[in-house]
Order: C-alpha cells, then structure tokens, then sequence
C-alpha cells in the first residue's frame, strides 16, 4: 500500500527560501479546521482545537487505510492568523488575535469518514476534561481552502520573533513589488518546538497577494 506524504509530493508548499520571498500559486486542498480566539501559548481552546485535529487526523489517516486501502502521513499543523483590529495583530497583543488551525487532508475524505470517526473519538472521551474536549472535537469541520498566488518565506527561529520579518514584507517588499494583502496570513509548522532548539524551529510563512494594479503584476 503507497503511502502520500503531501511534504514531499507538493514540495514546492512546505519548504522555501530562508533569504527571500517566493512567489507560488497555491492549488485548493481540503483541511481539517478549528477556528478560535486567544494568545496561542495559555488559551484552552487553542490546546482542545489542536488536539482535536490531530485525534481526528490520525483517525482518518486509520479509516483510510481500512476503508479506502489508501494511506497517507499526517500532514503538519497549520494556522491561519488575523485580529479585527490588525494593528493589534501587529503590535503582538495575542488576545485579540484569531486563528484558524488545519491539517489537509487527502482528497478521497469525505465527510462521511469525517463523521464516522468523530463519533469514535467522541465515544472514547472521558474524564474531568471531557466536555471541553467534546465541543472541541465537534466543532472540527471538513472545508475546501484556495490561496492562489502567494508569497512565501521559510523562517527559523521562535515564532515570537517573526513580527520583524513580517512587517518587512508588508510595508517594504510588497509595495516595493507591487502587491497588496489578498489573504489571510499564513504559516506551516514544519517540525515541533518541543524537540528542538528555538532556533531550529521551522516555519513556513505565506502571505496570499494581488496586484495592485495589472501592469505591476509579475
């Protein structure tokens, strides 16, 4: 039985340059999603979403194989990440910040096994914490998710230390290349914090962009 590893298959969407934007054209995937607000280091609801994808994920991942005789590696976390007021997204005021967390999916899931495995997971919660791991693993949802054109950038180093490279890229290099926002920002964690050191942390950056006007497209 082959088994699909989306990071090597699509390898153009989970790696990048450390030393400058890439432009991509992102194609529609399907992803598991959560969606939440709060500072993603202390907020419960952030720790039950992401729990939630991932019990639900290698779920389907078991389903497939049993079902689909198709296989396939868990993909890696990723989040979508916005506040009403960007201002306070920039200024790191991670209360206000938003997020929606996803892990794609193959595409012969369908929501039929995303049904049948949530009824599995919901069967074996128990214990003190189980009502909010229930309305966690409920609130999942099974969608379609397009970028389209996008700049890209791969970033090592601790997540908290991002904003400078960010700001780079919306207030320099993409009026500079003729750009706006066009999207939600965008990142792909490429290996887990908790095993390595800060500065090898990984992480994809996206940034879905249009032209600001026809001519200045490239």
């Amino acid at each position: 039985m082959d088994k699909i590893d989306f990071k090597k298959t699509d390898r153009t969407f989970y790696t990048g340059r450390t030393d400058r934007w890439e432009l991509v054209d992102v194609p529609e995937w399907q992803f598991l999603s959560a969606e939440g607000q709060g500072d993603p280091q202390c907020s419960p609801g952030y720790t039950a979403a992401v729990s939630a994808l991932y019990s639900l994920s290698y779920g389907l991942k078991f389903r497939s194989k049993s079902v689909h005789d198709r296989d396939c590696v868990v993909g890696p976390l990723e989040g979508l990440w916005w506040a009403d007021d960007m201002q306070a997204y920039r200024a790191g005021d991670r209360a206000a910040w938003k997020w929606r967390m996803m892990i794609r999916q193959p595409d012969w899931i369908t929501d039929a096994d995303l049904e049948a495995v949530r009824a599995t997971v919901l069967g074996k919660i128990k214990g003190a914490e189980a009502e909010a791991s229930r309305g966690a693993i409920k609130a999942v949802a099974l969608n379609a998710y397009e970028e389209g054109r996008s700049l890209q950038r791969l970033y090592f180093g601790p997540y908290v230390d991002e904003a400078p490279l960010l700001i780079d890229l919306h207030d320099r290099f993409m009026p500079e290349h003729g750009y706006q926002p066009a999207g939600l920002h965008h990142e792909i964690y490429l290996n887990d914090p908790r095993k390595v050191a800060p500065e090898k942390i990984r992480t994809l950056l996206r940034q879905p962009v249009r032209a600001l006007a026809a001519e200045q497209e490239r």
